[in-house]
């Protein structure tokens, strides 16, 4: 039987990198947004708890789906092994994102 797939997704959201593992991650019916679904958390067996983990855990309770715009996701990576769910915070406040334009199904410029 194979094994259903792990996505792991890095993002930035308000001045912090969020990393989350999802079973589903697709571009969903809302234009510019990516869907992610099924959000997998660690299962703890110990008596050790992570509070980084705990607070990101405690920040999608009851989540079934996120949308997270475009320009916010870093990375998706396919993943075989899930790892710990953690947010952390943005390193080198002078850095910011440059706007990216936005082009629209049809290749249409905004201009035209």
């Amino acid at each position: 039987m194979a094994s259903k797939s792990l996505y792991k997704v890095i993002f930035m959201n308000q001045g912090k990198v969020y990393e989350i593992y999802a079973r589903s991650v697709g571009h969903g019916a809302l234009f510019g947004f990516v869907e992610v679904e099924q959000l997998v958390f660690g299962s703890r067996s110990s008596v050790v708890v992570d509070p980084s983990e705990e607070k990101i855990k405690t920040e999608f309770e009851g989540v079934k789906r996120t949308y997270l715009p475009m320009h916010a996701v870093m990375r998706i990576d396919e993943v075989d092994k899930e790892g710990t769910s953690k947010i952390s915070t943005l390193e080198g406040n002078n850095v910011a994102q440059f706007p990216v334009p936005v082009y629209t199904p049809g290749g249409g410029s905004p201009d035209s």
